[in-house]
């Protein structure tokens, strides 16, 4: 009887770890993407307008769903795109700035080894004022004097921009701009403040000599009232421009282009951030903006590869995002990112910084 009951006992258990087995690969196959039947993406929010034109045309051709997009910034697409694969993350990281090193690796960590790198364009880090404010124009150095937390490795005191250079306005300093988490922050301190500082021989050097102690004083900025984040949401900032018309404001370009009603441009090194000059590199500011794909999802989420190609169509020469301010990228970026979408190439980890 004991033996019976044990042997009863033994197929129960076996019968449970079989369940339980089944249920984990039905969890596995659902969290590879089957549960899921519309586009998730995160990311910056200079490429949201771009990413949700696009999927508004994908809806409307393909009778897909509309795909679900997320402005968290860059890093925190980036963060939520390299959890891992399946149905609970994003099929695509928006991003107005390359995937760094660390970022890959964490993705790597979590399951995600293949991500495909897809340039979608060019925008430029536009400075604005508003159309009744004083008429800035900046070089690099008068920003990095503006806003660097210990401009030279000296702390900041400047409190009007007359400060900085006595030909400007004697007005308080005071800019609104994006949080630590977009990739227009990123970009901003590596285009614009970092070679504002460069500017200065001392500092250039000790970009060979103290890498660590260079990126500290070069891009560390100041806190309120010198330099106020707003938000991942670029349209307050120019709401606040708005309101505040001695104020400067930093955002993408297509913001810029959207709202000439209410700001205008601010000249950096003597050039306006026009479609022109960033298209031709002449603006300080010019950057790549990117999507990344998350192979594993392609061919299980519904239309996903379908997306892709739409938004590299918005994208091209006449493409529909030029009407909202996407800079079209040069030929031969434009080819590789084709060729990258078609064959879903996978981005070796080895180039990046």
């Amino acid at each position: 009887m004991v033996k019976k009951f044990a042997r009863i006992t033994g197929l129960l258990a076996c019968a449970a770890t079989a369940a339980l087995a089944l249920s984990a690969c039905q969890d596995q196959a659902s969290s590879g993407g089957a549960a899921r039947d519309y586009i998730s993406a995160v990311g910056s929010s200079t490429v949201y307008p771009f990413a949700t034109a696009v999927g508004e045309k994908f809806a409307e051709a393909t009778g897909n769903k509309v795909p679900k997009i997320d402005s968290t910034g860059t890093g925190g697409g980036f963060e939520r795109f390299c959890a891992g694969v399946g149905g609970d993350t994003p099929d695509i990281a928006n991003a107005s700035r390359r995937m760094k090193k660390k970022e890959f690796d964490t993705c790597a960590k979590n399951g995600v080894k293949d991500i495909v790198e897809i340039q979608v364009g060019i925008d430029g880090i536009a400075l604005g004022e508003a159309q009744r404010g004083p008429g800035f124009k900046l070089s690099e150095e008068d920003v990095y004097k503006a806003l660097a937390a210990n401009p030279y490795g000296k702390p900041n005191t400047a409190k009007t921009w007359k400060d900085v250079n006595p030909a400007l306005p004697a007005v308080a300093i005071s800019v609104f701009g994006p949080p630590s988490t977009s990739g227009t922050y990123d970009a901003f301190k590596e285009l614009i403040l970092g070679k504002g500082c460069d500017a200065n021989p001392e500092m250039k050097a000790l970009k060979d000599s103290d890498k660590d102690k260079h990126e500290e004083v070069c891009t560390a900025l100041r806190g309120a009232p010198f330099y106020v984040e707003q938000g991942e949401n670029d349209n307050l900032i120019i709401s606040k421009l708005d309101k505040n018309p001695d104020s400067l404001g930093i955002f993408g370009f297509s913001y810029l282009d959207a709202n000439k009603d209410k700001i205008k441009a601010v000249p950096v090194q003597g050039v306006a951030p026009t479609y022109a000059a960033i298209a031709d590199g002449s603006y300080p500011g010019s950057r790549p903006l990117f999507i990344y794909v998350k192979k594993a999802h392609v061919g299980v989420i519904p239309g996903l590869a379908e997306y892709v190609t739409e938004f590299l169509k918005g994208a091209a020469a006449g493409g529909y995002l030029a009407a909202k301010g996407l800079v079209v990228s040069p030929k031969d970026v434009a080819d590789k990112a084709a060729a990258n979408a078609k064959g879903m190439t996978v981005l070796d980890g080895a180039e990046l910084k």
